[in-house]
């Protein structure tokens, strides 16, 4: 099976800098199709047939189980389909608005250490962020960014999650990935316990103010990559700020 895309859904050329092949879906890819997909290439980069892959795309509305998750965060049942999946982490919510990206790095080439992979993953959220002057912060125990609500209008104290953070690692390379709400439906949220946690919310950059398109989204995402991933000893934000 082939990765579901066209010569005009990629993204423009690369740096001149080291790097994986950037690939954008302009429409949603079924959860199935994707997963089917993310196999295939995981398995061609073990080969040595194909190179390292970062996948942005959406999905149509849906509910996914990491191995993590519990029947009881599943709240809403027939709202929108749900699928298991071999990703770490609990439930979580992905459709429209919503800039899912797919990583498929070779980390038998790049260094085994996956805590430093999670780690790189969250400073390519935080470093997105940061670009629209959106402070994204990691949290310690909570896998994740979230964000002090405080500063956008909301009350002292109050954190919500804005990137989700799943993996799972094959013969030494990595598939699924990240998600970032850029301006998905909030509400969505509510058929699960998103990631298994009742005590805070979920938002987006639009519902921070920020009215950014899911195209200067990508360009940011391309943007931080290589301060992260392609710069040797990179240094990473405050590694738990509470």
């Amino acid at each position: 099976m082939s990765l579901p895309l066209t010569e005009t859904d990629a993204l423009p050329p690369s740096p001149p800098l080291a790097g994986p092949e950037w690939r954008i879906s302009d429409q949603p890819v079924a959860y199935p199709e994707a997963v089917a997909a993310m196999e295939e290439r995981v398995a061609a980069i073990r080969a040595g047939t194909a190179p390292e892959l970062v996948w942005l795309l959406e999905h149509p509305p849906l509910y996914t189980a990491g191995t993590s998750a519990k029947a009881e965060d599943l709240l809403d049942h027939g709202r929108f389909p749900v699928f298991q999946t071999g990703r770490g982490g609990q439930y979580t919510y992905h459709g429209p608005g919503q800039r899912v990206a797919y990583v498929m790095l070779d980390l038998m080439k790049r260094g085994p250490d996956v805590h430093r992979y999670v780690t790189n993953l969250e400073e390519w959220i935080i470093r997105t962020l940061a670009l629209f002057n959106i402070k994204g912060e990691r949290r310690c125990g909570r896998v994740g960014i979230w964000v002090d609500k405080q500063p956008y209008g909301g009350l002292p104290g109050q954190e919500d999650k804005i990137g989700a953070i799943g993996v799972r690692v094959r013969r030494g390379v990595t598939f699924h990935g990240i998600s970032l709400n850029v301006d998905p439906d909030l509400g969505h949220f509510g058929g699960i316990v998103p990631c298994g946690i009742t005590q805070f919310g979920v938002t987006s950059m639009h519902a921070l103010g920020y009215l950014v398109s899911l195209h200067e989204v990508d360009a940011a995402m391309r943007d931080s990559w290589y301060g992260v991933f392609e710069t040797p000893d990179a240094t990473p934000t405050e590694m738990c700020a509470r």
